[in-house]
């Protein structure tokens, strides 16, 4: 079933919202032409692993019924869990648009393992 830019929009912001270790104040989540955009910062945490892969499956999910992108323009910090992350998004057909040049080489170094520290 494909979804509505509405429909996607509010479902990541629920996935974010429901969880009290992430301050929903600091990420924007945009959706448009079935593209959603993530804006802000989210602090590591215990049991931040579990919501990766939550976002993971919600990917895997859309991306039945949609491309998914992620833009990562506004990427200015990342660490080696972050960067693994995207190295299996990729891995699993996701776009990383906008990469920055340290991040992909760093991708590259990585490839898409799946442990995650917590």
């Amino acid at each position: 079933m494909i979804r509505t830019d509405d429909e996607l929009q509010h479902g990541v912001f629920e996935e974010f919202s429901w969880e009290p270790r992430i301050d929903i104040s600091k990420i924007t989540v945009l959706a448009q032409n079935g593209i959603v955009t993530l804006i802000g910062f989210v602090r590591k945490y215990s049991g931040w692993a579990e919501k990766v892969a939550e976002l993971e499956r919600l990917f895997e999910a859309e991306g039945k019924d949609h491309r998914v992108v992620l833009d990562l323009k506004e990427v200015k910090l990342v660490d080696r869990d972050a960067v693994r992350f995207l190295a299996r998004c990729e891995a699993k057909g996701i776009w990383l648009e906008d990469c920055p040049a340290y991040i992909r080489e760093w991708i590259v170094r990585e490839g898409p393992r799946t442990e995650l520290s917590d």
